[in-house]
């Protein structure tokens, strides 16, 4: 709640500095739905995590601290699936990947369209694009969400992420050149979100002086995955991704007239059989892609630069076995991900784990618990960068929701924990770090460092 009092004028004061706000149907509206879609479900988690309910403690659980984990090992004790008083919760690593991939669940709401409750939501839904509502390749299912990522997909394959590499790390030496070594340093607003967000731009034609607006859609966009937000909050993140919105219109009509060589103009110009993106689909899709671009690899920097801060022997290993970078970050991202956990829809009554779950349910995946999963990670509890199989990892989702940016993001933490750690080898992080408010992803809002003695 302190979070939402501190942020959410700031936020309100971007998006009515640039956005016309709606008429007053559409605030009542607006309203209403912020009531039945977090509202109504922040005050049953609230209620649950009351009566003890682990899901709702887990919801509430602070960003600092160890307290989530606690709550994990707490819900692995229990069982591989455990039905809680509002969905069922798995930290089993191997049922996390049956849900993900099995076509018997699909994203979107739990409530029912046809219902009461699904008809007020359809009626008052903000008329603003939103990760988490159609045609965004969060919520979509196929047939629209593969030809969606089919559109979109070459620009993110393991052969054209090598090619940006060299750029990427040109980039990441140019933000280390511009630190004062002298004074201490800001590590998330002067590097870890500053590199991401300039190769994501670049890949997308968006010119250097609107960086500062995709920076904003983190700002808006990372919170917007959240249910039970505050009022205040939602009518800030509301506002702020209509803004986005308008900008992101100006943008594309800017590469209609003049198309250059990025993914962007390419989308813009892309054919299938059936034809091309409409603005609709088009303007979901580049969202999501720059906010995806970048939001979550600047949690893996700043997790990844906290933790070789806390394992000094582990980054000393990597100095003597360079080889190592690429599998240190994929420990990074199974030892404290950037996203806690993800939501499917039981589309058809259906098994698992020995338990018959009803078409409709929600089912709540717990990436970041079943990375910590003692049946496949050896003492999963210890930060090893020489990890076997820190690959296997769930990190990056599973199934056709796999992360589209997986092979960007594991470039980026490789070149970006390497570049700093090499630049900067006495480099020891300082109190003051503080943890983001968001309850799905999970990294740092601040990150005070000394880079010299």
């Amino acid at each position: 709640m302190a979070a939402d009092s501190m942020t959410a004028p700031a936020l309100d004061a971007r998006g009515a500095r640039d956005a016309p706000g709606p008429g007053w149907r559409e605030r009542a509206g607006s309203n209403v739905y912020w009531g039945v879609a977090h509202g109504l479900p922040r005050l049953m988690v609230s209620a649950a995590a009351r009566r003890g309910d682990l899901e709702g403690r887990l919801m509430l659980a602070p960003p600092e601290g160890d307290q989530v984990w606690k709550l994990f090992e707490e819900a692995r004790a229990r069982g591989p699936l455990l039905r809680s008083r509002m969905a069922y919760l798995t930290v089993d690593h191997a049922v996390v990947k049956e849900i993900l991939s099995s076509p018997d669940f699909r994203t979107g709401k739990p409530v029912r369209a046809d219902s009461l409750l699904g008809r007020l939501l359809d009626l008052t839904t903000p008329r603003v694009p939103h990760p988490l509502e159609p045609p965004s390749l969060l919520a979509t299912e196929p047939p629209d969400h593969t030809r969606y990522r089919k559109l979109v997909n070459r620009v993110f394959t393991v052969r054209a992420v090598e090619q940006l590499r060299a750029r990427a790390e040109a980039i990441a030496h140019e933000l280390l050149d511009g630190l004062d070594p002298a004074a201490p340093a800001e590590l998330i607003s002067s590097y870890c979100a500053l590199l991401p967000v300039t190769v994501i731009t670049e890949v997308l034609g968006v010119p250097p002086a609107h960086r500062d607006r995709v920076l904003e859609l983190g700002t808006h966009a990372a919170p917007s995955l959240d249910f039970g937000l505050s009022w205040r909050r939602f009518r800030a993140v509301t506002a702020g991704l209509r803004g986005f919105d308008q900008w992101l219109e100006g943008h594309i009509g800017e590469l209609r007239r003049h198309p250059g060589e990025d993914l962007l103009s390419q989308l813009i110009e892309a054919r299938d059989e059936q034809g091309a993106l409409d603005d609709r689909e088009l303007k979901a899709t580049a969202g999501l892609v720059l906010a995806a671009g970048f939001e979550t690899t600047v949690n893996l920097l700043g997790n990844g630069i906290a933790l070789l801060d806390r394992h000094p022997e582990q980054l000393d290993r990597l100095r003597r076995e360079s080889s190592l970078w690429p599998n240190a970050v994929d420990e990074a991202l199974r030892f404290d991900p950037p996203v806690l956990l993800t939501a499917r829809v039981c589309a058809r009554t259906t098994t698992v784990a020995g338990i018959e779950v009803p078409e409709g349910v929600e089912m709540v995946t717990a990436l970041a618990g079943a990375n910590r999963d003692p049946r496949v990670f050896s003492r999963p509890e210890r930060f090893d960068v020489a990890r076997e199989n820190a690959r296997d990892h769930v990190s990056f989702s599973g199934g056709r929701h796999y992360c589209l940016g997986a092979s960007l993001a594991r470039m980026e933490g490789e070149v970006g924990l390497r570049a700093i750690s090499e630049r900067f080898p006495d480099l020891r992080l300082l109190p003051g770090a503080q943890r983001r408010p968001t309850r799905i992803l999970r990294g740092y809002a601040t990150l005070p460092a000394r880079l010299r003695p």
